[in-house]
């Protein structure tokens, strides 16, 4: 855990591998993963959805009932893993 705010106080999920890979963090109506170097990778499914404002970070807001492809996923999250390990 990590970042602990007002708002979070339990603080905020990180994961990662050489680095920071992604974060996660639950409101009342989603979780969201925020990849750090979301802008950086190839979302050929369209995973990312929230988080097009910034320079580098992208986000993915899952809502409650709603289903994402599992095979994209894992390639999103491995696509970050090697994208971390060879900076």
């Amino acid at each position: 855990m990590k970042w602990r705010k007002p708002s979070n106080p339990a603080g905020v999920a990180v994961w990662s591998h050489d680095g920071i890979i992604c974060t996660g963090e639950t409101y009342k109506d989603k979780v969201k993963l925020t990849f750090m170097n979301g802008a950086a990778l190839d979302d050929a499914a369209g995973l990312f959805n929230a988080g097009f404002g910034g320079n580098t970070r992208r986000a993915i807001d899952i809502y409650e009932g709603e289903k994402i492809d599992a095979g994209a996923f894992k390639a999103l999250w491995r696509e970050a893993v090697a994208y971390n390990a060879k900076r």
